[in-house]
C-alpha cells in the first residue's frame, strides 16, 4: 500500500473540507400551514320539521238585533292549535367577524300542512238559544326573511350555536261556520259562514345548533326551533236563513295565526374556508 507523505495529505484534507464548505446547502420544504375553519361564506340547503300549537283561543259572538222578544245571542272561545309537517328550503351568507362570533341573514321557504279543525257546541245568552261553530284554520305556505347571530363553541371551530329572527309571512285559510237556534218563537235554525284565504305577515324567532364535520367542511347539518305570529285574522258575517223571515244573526270570528317548529336540515357551504392560512409559529 502506498503511503502518501504526511504533508501532502494534510494538505489534501485541508483543500477538501474548504471545497465542502462552499457547497450550498439543501433543506426541505417545510409543510403547508394548516387552513382556518370559517363559517364565512354562502350557503343554501334543505329541511323538514312539525309545526304544532302555540297555545291561543278563537273567538267569537253572535247577535240577532231584529229578534226583539226574545232576543238571541251567543258568544264563545276554545282553544285553537296548528299542527302538521312542514319542509323546504334555505339560504343565506355567513360573516365570522371573529374568532367567536357569526354574523348572517337567511330567507327560507316551506311547504306546509299545518291545520286545525274544532266544532263545538254553546249555549246562548238567553234561554233555549244553542249555536254550533265549526272552525277550520290552514297554512299553506310560509316563509322568513331573518337575520342571524352565532357563537362559536371554544375548542369546536366547526360548532355554531345561534339565535335568529325576523319577518314572516305565509299562506292561511280560514273557514268558519254557525248554525244558531234561537229561541221559540219563532225558532228554527240560522245559518252562516264566512270562507277566505289571504297573505298574512308577522315575525318570527328562534335558535338552533349547526355542525360541520371537518372531513367534510362543505357541508354542515343543523337543527332549529322557531315561533311564528301571523297575527290573528277576523271574519265578520251574517246569516242566510230564507226559511225565517226577519231572523238573521250578525257573527264574528277571530282565529289565531300563530306555531312553533322543530326542524332539522343540511347545507351546501359555497366557500367553507374563505379566511387565509394560519401561520404556525416557531
Amino acid at each position: 500500500m502506498t503511503k502518501l507523505p504526511l504533508g501532502i495529505g494534510l494538505s489534501l484534507a485541508i483543500v477538501g473540507s474548504s471545497f465542502g464548505a462552499d457547497l450550498p446547502s439543501y433543506k426541505a420544504p417545510a409543510p403547508p400551514p394548516p387552513l382556518a375553519f370559517s363559517w364565512t361564506g354562502f350557503y343554501g340547503g334543505v329541511n323538514i320539521g312539525y309545526g304544532f300549537g302555540a297555545g291561543g283561543a278563537e273567538t267569537g259572538g253572535l247577535l240577532d238585533p231584529f229578534l226583539v222578544d226574545p232576543p238571541s245571542a251567543a258568544f264563545w272561545s276554545f282553544g285553537q292549535n296548528l299542527s302538521g309537517v312542514l319542509g323546504g328550503g334555505q339560504v343565506g351568507f355567513n360573516w365570522q367577524v371573529s374568532p367567536w362570533l357569526v354574523l348572517g341573514v337567511e330567507a327560507d321557504m316551506q311547504g306546509a300542512d299545518l291545520h286545525a279543525r274544532r266544532n263545538v257546541l254553546v249555549k246562548g245568552v238567553f234561554l233555549g238559544d244553542l249555536s254550533s261553530i265549526n272552525s277550520v284554520n290552514a297554512v299553506d305556505w310560509f316563509g322568513s326573511v331573518r337575520g342571524r347571530v352565532g357563537l362559536v363553541l371554544p375548542s369546536w371551530p366547526n360548532a355554531l350555536v345561534y339565535g335568529t329572527g325576523g319577518f314572516a309571512y305565509g299562506g292561511v285559510t280560514n273557514a268558519v261556520s254557525v248554525a244558531n237556534s234561537p229561541p221559540p218563537p219563532p225558532g228554527g235554525v240560522q245559518f252562516g259562514r264566512s270562507l277566505f284565504n289571504e297573505v298574512r305577515t308577522g315575525w318570527t324567532a328562534g335558535g338552533g345548533v349547526e355542525w360541520s364535520p371537518l372531513s367534510f367542511p362543505s357541508w354542515s347539518l343543523k337543527v332549529e326551533y322557531f315561533y311564528t305570529d301571523l297575527g290573528s285574522a277576523t271574519q265578520t258575517f251574517t246569516s242566510f236563513t230564507p226559511s225565517l223571515d226577519n231572523t238573521i244573526f250578525i257573527a264574528s270570528h277571530v282565529s289565531p295565526v300563530r306555531w312553533q317548529t322543530v326542524r332539522a336540515g343540511v347545507n351546501w357551504r359555497f366557500n367553507p374556508f374563505s379566511v387565509g392560512p394560519v401561520l404556525a409559529k416557531y
